[in-house]
């Protein structure tokens, strides 16, 4: 049975939360962040990176406690206050092209994370969740939740519909034409029916946010060990996680683009990929695959199909399904010599939402010699991955709804 709890999120005000909310650092230009940074005293962007007060970059322990003082500065201006009563915030996105997804917000349980009750599909690193448990330890706060995906649940979406009549808590528009909508559930009648729900559920499975769950677990075991009085019911006990019904997650692909051709001509290459793949040579007219184990190859100016002999190819696993992996397997691997898919910098990867144009210029100009395209993952993939216990490799999945961070925080 899952335990998800509601929790007292810190928010920012109803009239500032548009400016606050921000997308990940890590997203945008430097030049946007400079944008951000100047004009707009209130983003989240402030606290997440707090050297840029004092023109300089600031990393490490040094940084993780000036985060912790601009976070305090935020709550002791009237920026950020914090809800007086436990909660589920109902979360609703529409995005600029029309898709709507709806979720709750709540507090996940690390015991269900180690005891698999909410199941993995991709590896951590050990180093970046170290880090990230470190810096989680001394902010004292999480302000991006893990995305936790569960079969429909009729009395959830109930629910979920119900509240969303009224008028919401917050409602805004980002400046990419994404609307956010927030709604708090906070009835003990409507609170207990939810984690009534989660509790007859055996599974969640983690669609995005490995590292985030695995931190807030060593997080967990860190201030366990330091906590003489600890109970299980302190809020470390527990992450901040997003939960979405399947079929409303939206799984896209990522393009992966290749520096050279491990020192084969474009005849040698191409005929090592005929002794597995039937090729088709499509012009300069861009082609997407519609059918798993089909692939895209853009390389010297034309697309290519590659379809799999599956005569000479035999799956065993629920991760041999799955097109990256095969596309691995049959020729990052075996001919184009890629085995370390996380730190070989002749790889590099595009969401699968962009337009293949932007595959076809990254190789037009020189940097990638040959691209390559599939079709999405399923989230039955992704379950079935999870459930034989395997991972998929890096850049599987490029999942939506991706939710903005700072709107709600979780403190321990």
């Amino acid at each position: 049975m899952a335990n998800i709890k509601p929790f007292r999120a810190v928010r920012p005000t109803r009239d500032k939360v548009s400016l606050v909310a921000s997308r990940s650092y890590q997203s945008y230009t430097q030049s946007e962040r400079e944008a951000r940074l100047d004009h707009n005293p209130y983003s989240f962007l402030h606290i997440v990176n707090p050297g840029y007060k004092y023109d300089k970059e600031i990393s490490g322990k040094e940084r993780y406690q000036l985060v912790k003082n601009r976070y305090s500065e935020f709550k002791e201006d009237g920026v950020f206050v914090q809800d007086k009563l436990p909660s589920f915030y109902v979360y609703k996105i529409i995005d600029r092209d029309h898709q709507v997804f709806n979720g709750i917000i709540a507090a996940a349980s690390v015991e269900d994370y180690k005891n698999n009750v909410i199941k993995k599909h991709e590896d951590t690193i050990e180093s970046r969740e170290i880090i990230f448990k470190d810096y989680l330890k001394t902010v004292g706060f999480n302000a991006e939740p893990v995305l936790l995906t569960y079969p429909d649940n009729a009395n959830i979406s109930f629910i979920v519909n119900e509240v969303q009549k009224e008028r919401a808590e917050f409602e805004f528009t980002t400046t990419y034409r994404d609307t956010h909508y927030l709604w708090e559930i906070n009835s003990a009648n409507d609170v207990q029916t939810i984690a009534n729900a989660f509790a007859e559920m055996d599974t969640l499975y983690i669609a995005d946010g490995h590292h985030r769950s695995s931190s807030s677990a060593l997080l967990c075991d860190a201030l366990t060990a330091e906590n003489p009085n600890h109970n299980g019911k302190e809020t470390y006990n527990h992450f901040m996680s997003f939960l979405i019904a399947e079929s409303e997650l939206k799984l896209h692909e990522f393009y992966r683009i290749i520096k050279d051709l491990n020192g084969l001509s474009k005849e040698e290459f191409l005929i090592q990929l005929d002794t597995i793949y039937r090729i088709d040579n499509r012009g300069i007219m861009p082609y997407k695959p519609s059918k798993p184990h089909h692939f895209s190859m853009y390389l010297d100016g034309e697309f290519y199909s590659l379809y799999l002999r599956k005569n000479d190819y035999t799956f065993k696993t629920a991760l041999d399904q799955l097109d990256a992996q095969l596309l691995y397997d049959t020729i990052l691997k075996p001919i184009l010599g890629i085995n370390d898919l996380r730190n070989d910098t002749r790889i590099d990867y595009l969401s699968g939402k962009k337009d293949v144009v932007n595959l076809k210029s990254m190789v037009d100009s020189g940097t990638f010699k040959v691209g390559f395209g599939m079709v999405p993952a399923t989230i039955e993939q992704l379950k079935a991955i999870a459930d034989e216990g395997l991972t998929m490799p890096p850049k599987s999945t490029y999942i939506e709804p991706k939710l903005r961070s700072g709107v709600t925080i979780y403190e321990f």
